[in-house]
C-alpha cells in the first residue's frame, strides 16, 4: 500500500489535479518552458512540473542530470557515455550548471505560485544501466556500485528538493522516478559494454528495495507524493507497488490483461494511477482507460484519482505540438472526471 507521510496531507496537495506532464520538453528556453507549464498546468486540473530540457545536449539529458546530482560520486562523459571517476569534472560541473539555471527559471516562472509541483529524476536501477564504472562496464554489474548509487541518489534526491523549495515555497512537491530501463534490469536484458554478453539479472527484492529507499528518502525531504514512471510494455507494476510507491505512471497503450489485473490491485491497495495516453485522442473513451476500468470492476468514482500525462515526454515534438498536448490532456481529464461522477 502506498505510503503516508507527514510533510502536509497528499490528498489535499492533489485535490482536483488530474492532467500533467512527464517532465522532457522541446526547446531549449528554460524560462519560455517554465512559463508555459505554470501557465497551463498551474491550476485545476493541472500538476505542474519542472521541464527538462534534452536538446540543449549533455548534461540537461535525463543520465547526465541524475548523475550530477549524486552526492560524493562525481562522473564525466565519454564517448561511451556517462562514466563514474574520481574528482569532478568539467561535465558534471555544466549539468550542474544546466540545474541551476533551471531553477532560475522555475523561480521566475512560478513566483508566488503554491500548489502541487512535480519533478522527475532518474532512478537508480536505470541510472545504474546507464553509467559505467570507470573501467568500463556497466555500474549496475557491480554490487558494490549499486548501493553506492543508490545511497548516493538518495541524498541527491533531498538536496534537489531543498533546491526546489528555495525557488517556489509554496510548492507541494512531488516526486516522479524515471525507470525506464527497470524491466531490462530485471530480466537480464542489458548486455555487456562489449556487447556480447548480458549481465546478470537484479533480483527483484534488491530492486524493490533499491526504490524503497529512494521514495522513503523524498517524503522524508518533504514530499508529499512519490511515484515511478515506466513506459516500457513489461513494467513490472507489482514490483513498484509493493516498493510504496504513492503512484505508478504507466503507457496504457503497452499494458496487456495481466497488466492490468495488477493496476487494479495498485489502484484498490491505494496507489494512484498515473495513466500515459495518446494526447491527440479527441475523447476520454478512445483511450483504454474507461474500458478496462469498467471490466476490472473498479468504482467509476474512483476515476477521478486518476491523473493523465503523455504516454512519455515530449522533447521529440515540436513545441507547438507539445503545447496542444498539454491542451488536450486538460480537456480529456475534464472529460475523465464527469465520467467518474455519471
Amino acid at each position: 500500500m502506498a505510503a503516508n507521510c507527514d510533510n502536509g496531507d497528499p490528498v489535499d496537495a492533489l485535490a482536483g489535479r488530474t492532467a500533467s506532464g512527464i517532465g522532457s520538453w522541446p526547446g531549449t528556453d528554460a524560462l519560455e518552458a517554465a512559463r508555459f507549464v505554470i501557465g497551463e498546468l498551474g491550476r485545476e486540473p493541472g500538476v505542474p512540473f519542472l521541464p527538462e530540457l534534452p536538446a540543449r545536449g549533455p548534461g540537461a539529458d535525463m543520465v547526465g542530470r541524475a548523475a550530477a546530482m549524486l552526492v560524493g560520486l562525481h562522473v564525466d562523459l565519454q564517448p561511451s557515455g556517462w562514466r563514474l571517476v574520481s574528482h569532478p569534472g568539467r561535465d558534471e560541473q555544466r549539468a550542474q550548471a544546466w540545474w541551476r539555471h533551471d531553477l532560475d527559471a522555475l523561480a521566475e516562472a512560478a513566483h508566488g505560485y503554491q500548489g502541487p509541483l512535480k519533478a522527475a529524476v532518474t532512478g537508480a536501477w536505470t541510472l545504474l544501466s546507464h553509467v559505467n564504472l570507470e573501467r568500463g562496464e556497466r555500474a549496475v554489474s557491480d554490487p558494490g556500485a549499486q548501493r553506492d548509487i543508490v545511497e548516493s541518489l538518495a541524498e541527491g534526491i533531498a538536496t534537489m528538493l531543498a533546491d526546489i523549495t528555495r525557488a517556489v515555497p509554496g510548492a507541494s512537491l512531488i516526486v516522479q522516478l524515471d525507470e525506464p530501463s527497470l524491466p531490462a534490469v530485471l530480466a537480464g536484458r542489458l548486455t555487456t559494454q562489449s556487447g556480447i554478453g548480458k549481465l546478470r539479472p537484479v533480483p527483484p527484492a534488491q530492486a524493490q528495495a533499491g526504490l524503497t529507499t529512494l521514495a522513503d528518502a523524498a517524503r522524508d525531504a518533504g514530499a508529499v507524493h512519490v511515484l515511478a514512471h515506466c513506459c516500457a510494455a513489461t513494467a513490472p507494476v507489482g514490483l513498484l507497488r509493493e516498493a510504496g510507491l504513492d503512484g505508478i505512471s504507466l503507457d496504457l497503450a503497452t499494458l496487456g490483461p495481466a497488466s492490468w489485473e495488477s493496476v487494479a490491485a495498485s489502484v484498490e491497495s491505494g496507489v494512484r494511477l498515473w495513466a500515459g495516453i495518446d494526447p491527440t485522442r479527441q475523447r476520454i473513451d478512445q483511450t483504454p482507460l474507461p474500458q478496462w476500468w469498467q471490466r476490472l470492476g473498479l468504482p467509476r468514482h474512483a476515476l477521478n484519482e486518476v491523473f493523465l500525462t503523455p504516454a512519455c515526454g515530449l522533447a521529440n515534438s515540436a513545441t507547438a505540438q507539445a503545447a496542444a498536448a498539454v491542451g488536450r490532456l486538460l480537456t480529456l481529464a475534464g472529460q475523465l472526471h464527469e465520467l467518474s461522477t455519471e
